[in-house]
């Protein structure tokens, strides 16, 4: 079983997580984002090591189809967003329920 978090964005959105412990990132700067986090992804996809990939909301649009659609429905290791736009319960929700196939909010 995977138990690395994971964590793919700009310096300044991996800083915090590296200083709280995180030791497996991957720094994209903004001035070529699209190709080296389409090679960041797709390495952490493959790390066996992963179970937890953390990356911001807005970075998806950075990658290309296929990476994306692999990333996003990916079991393990899950992807979970953070900030962005489309940020808010209604994700995070469906983050977790992709994570562990089952609704924790559902009503009866």
């Amino acid at each position: 079983m995977s138990q690395e978090i994971a964590v793919i964005g700009s310096p300044d959105f991996t800083t915090g997580f590296r200083l709280a412990g995180v030791r497996k990132f991957a720094d994209v700067p903004d001035d070529d984002k699209a190709a080296e986090l389409d090679d960041a992804v797709q390495g952490m996809l493959t790390d066996e090591e992963v179970g937890i990939l953390v990356m911001h909301e807005d970075d998806l649009e950075h990658l290309s189809r296929g990476v994306r659609n692999d990333v996003e429905t990916s079991v393990e290791p899950v992807l979970v967003t953070l900030g962005g736009e489309g940020a808010g319960s209604g994700g995070l929700r469906e983050q977790i329920k992709r994570a562990i196939g089952i609704d924790l909010m559902e009503e009866d």
